[in-house]
């Protein structure tokens, strides 16, 4: 199986070879696509939601899990010190080919070169969490990243409407959050991996447990929810 479809896809998409999108399968039994054009939009195109996070971004911006690297474009384009960030080097080398000055490819839980004043994780960035055990561990790595008054910003989705349909089932094992994905792109198909949704009172308790201040900023149509992390200010 190939590595890193994402990044193949994105290049692909960045060098004129768009043909077709990424497919999507899920352990929730549904397939569906990512449509390419969509990674590489413009500020006008993204949600709300998205549109907020941007918009109360502050001092150097850590973008993880960058992917094509629009927020990180559109914020580097307003004048703010701006490190994208993302695991697939596919992803950086898109990134890089769209002018964005800054770019780092690691795993975020692996990295601790540079503090930041934000923290930037969008379209459900903290699915790359996994499972939901592994909450605590990775909020405890984000703030190794954070300088004293920064922030971190974090949408998510609650999925529980989906288990209001007679079709799916509560999990009994496991985080009704946690879901299998599996990408399929021109013939390849790459390893299964695990995604966390994430309901904002559950972000809301492990974040309280790592001792940081959470905070809900907007909600958006579909159990959507944007939220700022933040550590406890001393008097």
């Amino acid at each position: 199986m190939a590595t890193d479809i994402f990044g193949k896809a994105l290049v692909d998409y960045q060098n004129g070879d768009y043909t077709e999108d990424i497919r999507t399968f899920s352990s929730l039994d549904e397939e569906d696509t990512m449509p390419l054009p969509y990674l590489f939009r413009d500020y006008s195109e993204m949600p709300f939601l998205e549109q907020k996070a941007l918009a109360i971004c502050s001092g150097s911006v850590l973008d993880i899990g960058c992917g094509a690297g629009s927020h990180s474009l559109y914020l580097q384009n307003q004048g703010f010190e701006v490190t994208a960030l993302d695991s697939s080097s596919g992803a950086i080398k898109t990134c890089k080919a769209r002018g964005i000055s800054k770019t780092v490819l690691a795993d975020v839980n692996l990295y601790s070169k540079e503090k930041f004043d934000t923290l930037l994780l969008l379209m459900n960035g903290i699915g790359i969490v996994g499972q939901y055990q592994n909450l605590g561990v990775f909020l405890t790595q984000l703030k190794q990243l954070l300088r004293p008054q920064g922030q971190i910003l974090i949408d998510s989705s609650d999925i529980i409407y989906m288990f209001q349909d007679e079709d799916y089932e509560l999990p009994t094992t496991s985080y009704y959050g946690e879901v299998q994905f599996q990408m399929h792109y021109k013939a390849e198909k790459s390893d299964s991996f695990p995604w966390l949704y994430l309901k904002y009172e559950d972000l809301e308790h492990v974040a309280a447990q790592q001792n940081l201040h959470c905070e809900l900023i907007a909600k958006g149509e579909h159990y959507d929810y944007l939220a700022r992390l933040s550590l406890p200010v001393y008097s």
